[in-house]
């Protein structure tokens, strides 16, 4: 588990605006080193640039790329609000972190400045003949790279913000973030089932604020719970909405002299969930679209069958069995995910708003005796459990007695007796 700092620059890093910022940075310094190098060139060299050449190809930067600038922008602007109204809005994230686009429109930022700084350059007279010449073919490769950018972005919008495209980037983060918490599953504490700390009288810590825990800072409590000898039992995870009557944690022996504000320091709580350390949040965003293709003004059953297999290639990430998980910080207690929430996130949308659809249903349950083949231990009773109240739901919304028999054809490949 990362420490606070390093989670903040890296959610820092993927903000829109600071690889514009270090691009536009850089193309300043650029600018201006042809000035500071002009007395190592030799005087003669000038004459292959011409005198006036790169005043013009400047001139033409600085006008053009302020024009692609905000053409660019407004694709951006426009890519975001067709995912937001086809997809769903929690998934815009990814596009606004999505590193082409960033790419993109900071080399067009930055090439706009770095063309402005040399038109100011040169008609303050600081470069000379010499620092005409490095300007001239420092420029040229920042025509290049301009080219460059271009096509990559012709290429990169024929998807951008499609469909298929914004549910892929989900499926991809929240594998990431699946990969990360199956590689320590309970963040490097001691592995803790849920059983009420009993044993003595533990000293409670609440949440200070209302929002979703974003981030524990799992080194920062090992150190609170080291410097203070006590143990700390973790009842939220990233993910988890709290407030003030939210337990965050359980101190045991009790420390009243302890200042709680030490503790609530270690969990960071905003008003928005994230995808880096919550897997559930990716599960819950595929729900989204899928339920939102299958409202009556979407009519799309097929993408709801797309996702039904894009969370099963994710849950099945979750083998049995899973390999011992070393504890780094002994002092610590976490429980773990539950195998019937990540089923209830991801299938519980399309269980109730494609209840009426056979062939949604006969994929989800398909989707789900996969899942407790592949991981008996770990998914099968939450899996055969979900099945059951499907078919349920399935039952009492499909009309035709034929799809209902299939429907509980399957249902009794589910059953303990069949699986095992």
């Amino acid at each position: 588990m990362t420490s606070r700092w390093r989670w903040l620059a890296a959610q820092l890093t993927r903000r829109l605006w600071f690889r514009t910022s270090l691009f536009a940075v850089l193309a300043v310094i650029t600018a201006l080193v042809a000035a500071a190098l002009k007395s190592f060139m030799p005087p003669h060299v000038y004459v292959l640039a011409g005198n006036h050449a790169v005043d013009e190809i400047l001139g033409i930067l600085a006008s053009s790329m302020l024009a692609v600038t905000t053409f660019s922008l407004n694709i951006m602007v426009s890519a975001y609000n067709s995912a937001s109204s086809s997809v769903t809005p929690r998934a815009t994230r990814l596009l606004v972190e999505d590193r082409t686009t960033q790419n993109v429109l900071a080399t067009f930022i930055g090439s706009f400045l770095y063309s402005l700084v040399g038109i100011i350059a040169l008609n303050m007279g600081i470069y000379g003949s010499e620092g005409r010449v490095i300007l001239f073919f420092v420029t040229l490769g920042v025509i290049v790279l301009i080219v460059i950018t271009l096509l990559r972005w012709i290429n990169h919008l024929a998807q951008f913000g499609h469909m298929g495209e914004t549910t892929q980037r989900v499926e991809d983060a929240t594998a990431a973030a699946l990969r990360q918490r199956l590689e320590n599953p309970y963040l490097g504490a001691t592995p803790w089932h849920g059983e009420p700390v009993t044993h003595a009288a533990p000293q409670r810590i609440f949440a200070d604020q209302v929002g979703y825990v974003q981030h524990i800072d799992m080194p920062r409590l090992a150190e609170f719970a080291e410097k203070h000898q006590l143990s700390l039992y973790i009842h939220c995870q990233p993910g988890s909405f709290v407030h003030g009557a939210a337990l965050l944690a359980e101190m045991l022996p009790a420390r009243p002299e302890v200042d709680p504000d030490e503790l609530h320091r270690a969990f960071t709580i905003g008003p928005m969930r994230s995808f880096d350390q919550d897997p559930r949040f990716g599960l819950c965003v595929l729900s989204e679209i899928a339920s939102r293709a299958l409202s009556p003004a979407v009519n799309d059953p097929g993408t709801a069958i797309d996702v039904t297999g894009r969370a099963l290639r994710l849950l099945s990430l979750w083998r049995d069995p899973q390999p011992a998980q070393e504890v780094t910080y002994p002092r610590l207690f976490l429980r773990g995910l539950a195998s019937a929430d990540l089923i209830e996130d991801v299938f519980g949308g399309i269980a109730r708003d494609g209840s009426a659809l056979p062939d949604v249903q006969i994929r989800l349950q398909k989707a789900l005796l996969a899942l407790a083949a592949l991981s008996p231990g770990y998914f099968g009773p939450a899996a055969r459990a979900f099945s059951q109240d499907a078919q349920q739901r399935a039952e009492e919304s499909l009309r035709h007695e034929a799809d209902r028999q299939r429907l509980r054809d399957l249902s009794g490949i589910h059953s303990p007796s069949v699986s095992q």
